[in-house]
């Protein structure tokens, strides 16, 4: 509920504190008086868009404060703790208007932005009038409303909740199959190269082998010769049989030399074994000198094939095998992937066939919410003398959402026979008012949390229509806060709280006041609607009757 509105030096208001009270509140005045000033600066402090220059001439800044009392569960409590703001019982909202141009807000002494302004409005004030285009003259909406007057919440939440598992689900679909895209790109070529890997088959430390093979087998022929040379003189023609031979001579003298020959005998044999392992080293050296050359060319393909496979792939000769053991896991995958992709498109095909049946049972739903609200305005029409008109909640298919299906439009036909359209497309001003008013009223229900303000939406009736608009006001305002401008004494007499908004002149300076009426003062204000700017005791008796009626 709106509590208080301080406003200082905006347009031609000076300043002016306002205290409102639950139920009817009504403002009256001349045309001009400022009633839309008022207006003006509920919006701005709510961050609303609207007029560019707001500032008073010759002040250096303008100002509106706010004083709201936000009942527990109310659901501006979810956004000052979404925005990190204090948030209790009472909420200020303050904001800044420089000469320059520059704005600044606070809520409850906390510096914030229009946005945040904004958000929370949208949970405090509804502003309706001819040129309504935040709430009920805007389809985006109807379906909300819709909606809400038929208490689709359970409905709304397995819809949303079955959209939520089409999305994950879809999400999921798309991030495989473009995965597998990026993979079945490649494949070709993965096929390719692992079989080119498979059928080489190289091993790690396979390239040095082989390199050191080539190189032995190249020097092979020339240190050939040498190396048999080197054998011959160690065999039997050479150091080995002339060492036999000193050996068999020595021992042959041994007893005669009275001991002196046993140390070199014994030399001797040991010598005799160690060019026994020479011979033997020499051997197998002449041994693996001794190649085909057919050999040191296959040695030399393969070789040669290892490194530039290794150069295609840009990976090490020794890195080959793991390298193909990779590509060999991205089709392994290929193929897991295609079948996770059939199992991913069959929970798809499972979670859209669940969200059609949550979103036909919301389609059901308010289709029938749509009878119930057409005869609930219809019968609100008939006191607001449009008997003869036609308000019709139609429904067509639109894009799956969250929401479900549908796409919900209110329309009117204001004469029997006529074609209907969009509320602000069809009716007049004054058929506008009656028709808001008349939603208003069926869609508003229990709903007390926002204070709601009505601009001149009596505009254009009189008389027992005028009189049946002030009454669903106050009844529209029984246990919440409703605030009106209005020109119709009818209205006015409807009031609980009355306001006059008037102007004054103080040293050629046009500045605008408001100020709370007394009983009397009411009636001397209601009279003046009646009759003009001459009251007569006529219209007084007529304004004493419209208050005690």
């Amino acid at each position: 509920m709106l509590r208080a509105l301080d406003i200082r030096d905006m347009l031609i208001i000076d300043r002016l504190e306002l205290v409102f009270q639950p139920g009817l509140n009504v403002l009256t005045g001349e045309t001009g008086a400022g009633k839309s000033i008022l207006l003006d600066s509920l919006g701005f402090v709510l961050g609303w868009r609207g007029r560019a220059e707001l500032v008073r001439q010759g002040a250096e800044q303008g100002e509106v404060v706010a004083e709201f009392d936000l009942p527990e569960g109310h659901p501006a409590h979810d956004i000052l703790t979404e925005a990190g703001l204090p948030s209790g019982e009472e909420l200020i909202l303050r904001r800044v208007n420089r000469a320059d141009g520059r704005k600044t807000a606070w809520v409850n002494d906390r510096r914030c932005s229009g946005e945040v302004l904004r958000a929370l409005s949208e949970t405090l004030i509804e502003l309706h009038g001819q040129h309504d285009d935040r709430g009920l003259l805007n389809p985006r909406g109807h379906r909300a409303m819709l909606d809400a007057f038929a208490r689709l919440d359970h409905l709304l939440a397995d819809t949303r909740a079955a959209w939520g598992q089409v999305a994950k689900a879809r999400k999921t679909v798309e991030a495989t199959q473009a995965a597998l895209n990026a993979v079945r790109a490649e494949e070709e070529f993965l096929r390719h190269a692992v079989a080119e890997l498979d059928q080489l088959d190289p091993m790690p430390g396979e390239d040095a082998e082989l390199d050191a093979r080539r190189r032995l087998m190249q020097g092979a022929e020339k240190i050939r010769d040498d190396v048999a040379r080197a054998f011959a003189l160690l065999g039997g023609e050479g150091a080995e049989g002339a060492m036999s031979d000193a050996l068999r001579w020595l021992e042959g003298v041994t007893a005669e030399a009275g001991g002196q020959l046993e140390g070199p005998i014994t030399a001797l044999g040991r010598a005799m074994i160690e060019l026994g392992e020479a011979q033997n080293g020499v051997e197998s050296c002449l041994n693996a000198l001794d190649f085909n050359p057919s050999e040191l060319e296959a040695a030399e393909e393969r070789l040669f094939a290892i490194r530039a496979l290794a150069r295609k792939h840009d990976v090490l000769p020794d890195e080959l095998g793991a390298y193909a053991e990779t590509l060999r896991g991205k089709l392994n995958a290929l193929e897991a992937g295609d079948a996770d992709l059939q199992q991913q498109r069959t929970d798809l095909a499972e979670a859209d066939a669940a969200y059609d049946v949550a979103a036909s049972a919301l389609s059901t739903a308010r289709i029938g919410a749509a009878g119930r609200l057409d005869t609930a305005v219809m019968a609100e029409l008939a006191p607001l003398k449009m008997e003869r008109a036609v308000f019709e909640t139609k429904l067509t298919v639109g894009e799956a959402g969250p929401d479900g299906r549908d796409m919900v439009a209110f329309t009117v036909a204001t004469n029997p026979g006529a074609p209907a359209g969009p509320l602000n497309k069809i009716a007049s001003g004054g058929e506008l008012s009656r028709f808001l008013l008349a939603l208003k009223v069926c869609l508003t229900g229990e709903d007390s949390a926002r204070t709601m303000i009505f601009d001149e939406i009596d505009r254009g009736v009189g008389g027992a229509t005028a009189d049946a608009v002030g009454r669903r006001l106050a009844s529209l305002a029984h246990g919440g806060q409703v605030l009106v401008v209005t020109h119709s004494p009818q209205v006015a007499a409807q009031g609980q709280h009355h306001w006059r908004v008037q102007k004054q002149v103080q040293d050629n300076i046009t500045l605008s006041t408001v100020v709370p009426l007394s009983l009397d003062e009411r009636v001397d204000e209601i009279a003046r609607m009646v009759a003009g700017d001459t009251i007569t005791d006529e219209a007084r008796a007529a304004a004493k009757a419209l208050l005690v009626s």
